[in-house]
């Protein structure tokens, strides 16, 4: 098994379940995957886009998006970083897959 597929692999559900959802959902978007910094990051155009992570004490999934400081959305998050932009996501629930795909869409726009 790949590193890659470890990292999705070892999560405790609903994560797990989440993150493989996210997965393919986000390699349908015409992005490409590598596992670096030990996490999931997806690239447009061979130029780092976003990665897919949990992170924190509170297990937070997240994604987060390199170029976020250029982008424009309400349910993006700063939180003090000055590059990226994050959109927390609760695996409990229901995937935002329409505001999902409104962000990867603003986001490509940049490259």
């Amino acid at each position: 098994m790949n590193p890659l597929e470890n990292h999705f692999l070892k999560q405790p559900e609903p994560y797990q379940s989440c993150m493989l959802y996210l997965r393919k959902w986000l390699l349908a978007q015409g992005l490409d995957e590598q596992f670096k910094y030990m996490t999931a990051m997806y690239y447009y155009k061979n130029k780092a886009f976003c990665y897919l992570t949990v992170a924190g004490k509170e297990r937070k999934l997240y994604l987060g998006f390199i170029k976020g400081h250029l982008m424009k959305h309400p349910k993006l998050e700063k939180e003090g970083r000055k590059q990226i932009k994050v959109i927390y996501l609760n695996p409990e629930k229901d995937l935002p897959v329409k505001t999902l795909s409104e962000i990867v869409k603003a986001a490509k726009d940049l490259y």
